[in-house]
């Protein structure tokens, strides 16, 4: 099982303590710790192709980008004639090579199963050569066994994987269905002791997806304030590797003390 593991973003300013004084550049040493990013920045702004192809340079061989498709396409236009948007987007992300992992979508919250054709013309028209993945995240979605066997079923055709959204406050998100052998989690915390604790279930879930056969895990990890995601990151790399024998290097930075761990509660797993 190929696994990669990240944080959102590597600025300094919000990765506080994470840089040694002596860096020259945040993205090379961040991707000498990291073997992925989910880089949330195109979110925000478009970037060039020169610019991917500016941040591919300054990182190793295997590692792997997950740029998120721009909030002009899912939350100004939410999904309406954005096929020239989404074909540049696209075009500027593949001057990462082969160091793209994949591109993915996250829709608003208030995006529900009655716009369900605007995502599959989206998906249908979307670049067949970029892999893409899909973040809903209205529970309308997932309560409606009709509509999440709609939805699964167009993702299964077109091979695009749907993200697993672990949200401190918003656990009611967590649907815990795959439609294919790549599990994309986005595990969101809250600066808070419990952000460690509700990590530890994860792992165990993680090994139960690989005994039964799953290819790729992209597993990235957010809080509400950056500055202790690599401490996080690192929590969760030791227990990852000890349990299911990955050899992912365990970040390193002048940090306090992490919290000894969680005692594993949680509901939902």
């Amino acid at each position: 099982m190929k696994v990669f593991v990240g944080c959102a973003k590597w600025n300094k300013s919000d990765l506080k303590n994470f840089y040694p004084k002596d860096a020259k550049d945040e993205l090379a040493y961040y991707a000498s710790q990291f073997n992925s990013i989910e880089l949330n920045a195109t979110f925000y702004r478009a970037y060039p192709r020169s610019q991917f192809e500016n941040w591919g340079s300054k990182t190793p061989a295997g590692f792997k980008f997950f740029p998120k498709i721009p909030q002009t396409i899912s939350h100004v236009k939410r999904l309406n004639n954005v096929k020239t948007l989404t074909d540049e987007f696209c075009d500027a992300a593949s001057g990462l090579e082969e160091k793209l992992g994949m591109v993915f979508l996250q829709m608003n919250n208030n995006f529900k199963p009655k716009d369900f054709e605007k995502l599959e013309k989206f998906i249908i028209e979307f670049p067949k050569g970029t892999p893409l993945a899909v973040e809903l995240r209205n529970t309308e979605w997932f309560n409606s066994k009709v509509e999440a066997d709609r939805v699964w079923a167009l993702f299964k055709k077109y091979k695009v994987s749907n993200i697993i959204v672990d949200t401190a406050g918003r656990r009611d998100l967590i649907h815990m269905r795959l439609s294919s052998p790549i599990a994309f989690v986005r595990y969101v915390g809250a600066n808070h002791e419990s952000d460690y604790s509700r990590l530890d279930p994860w792992i165990e879930r993680i090994s139960k997806w690989q005994k039964n056969g799953l290819k790729e895990l992209y597993f990235f990890i957010h809080q509400n304030h950056e500055v202790e995601s690599p401490l996080l990151s690192a929590y969760f790399i030791e227990k990852l590797n000890k349990k299911i024998g990955t050899n992912l290097h365990v970040p390193v930075q002048p940090a306090p003390k992490k919290p000894k761990g969680g005692n594993g509660q949680s509901s939902l797993f």
